[in-house]
């Protein structure tokens, strides 16, 4: 038997497959997927940013759940460090969520060509009380929340300036930038969180 026969004959068997199931499975209600697998809503007048949106949103709620559930005397904690190149210690998760509360400030501002507010552009030190840190983690989200419903399809592509001389971008680049800034950060958020016992928001019962 040839490859290609055998190609064919493969890929008929999966079809068949595939139609038994569906056949099999009648009129019952597939199972939601999760979340993060569901088709986001694009429909309205800015469908690209609504779609761009749809991360920034998710990640927003495991920020502020996790600085919830994260007890007051693990905002001290962190792993323990490695000897690396840079020589520098791993972040306590007080550092860890300070700096995301400092930087959504930076970022947002930025895609409108502006300064963060006074008073954000050192949370990352300045805080390790969890009290302080779960409003700054909040309050920097619903600064970054105005500066996204600003945000149309039709201004999206307004030049700005990437912070840290990070180069030229859009109003819609510097805010995309800074979700995968919050995504990133989040692996670590989950590992301090599994190490502490407890389960991140992400993987809660129900996501």
């Amino acid at each position: 038997m040839s490859m290609m026969t055998k190609v064919a004959t493969l890929t008929g068997f999966v079809f068949a497959c595939v139609g038994v199931s569906f056949a099999a499975q009648g009129t019952t209600a597939p199972k939601p997927a999760p979340p993060m697998q569901r088709p986001q809503t694009t429909t309205g007048a800015s469908p690209l940013v609504t779609s761009m949106k749809a991360t920034y949103e998710a990640y927003k709620g495991y920020y502020v759940a996790a600085s919830k559930e994260m007890p007051d005397d693990g905002y001290g904690f962190r792993p323990q460090t490695q000897p690396a190149a840079d020589h520098k210690e791993i972040r306590t998760f007080s550092q860890l969520m300070g700096h995301i509360a400092q930087e959504n400030y930076l970022f947002c501002a930025a895609a409108e060509g502006a300064q963060p507010p006074a008073g954000t552009s050192d949370i990352e030190q300045a805080k390790d009380a969890k009290a302080d840190l779960t409003k700054a983690v909040a309050d920097s989200f619903a600064f970054c929340d105005r500066v996204w419903t600003a945000t149309t399809d039709k201004n999206a592509g307004t030049p700005q300036e990437m912070p840290f001389n990070l180069g030229h971008s859009t109003r819609l680049g510097v805010l995309v930038f800074s979700a995968a800034h919050d995504a990133e950060h989040y692996g670590n958020v989950v590992t301090y969180l599994r190490v502490k016992g407890l389960v991140p928001p992400s993987s809660a019962p129900g996501k």
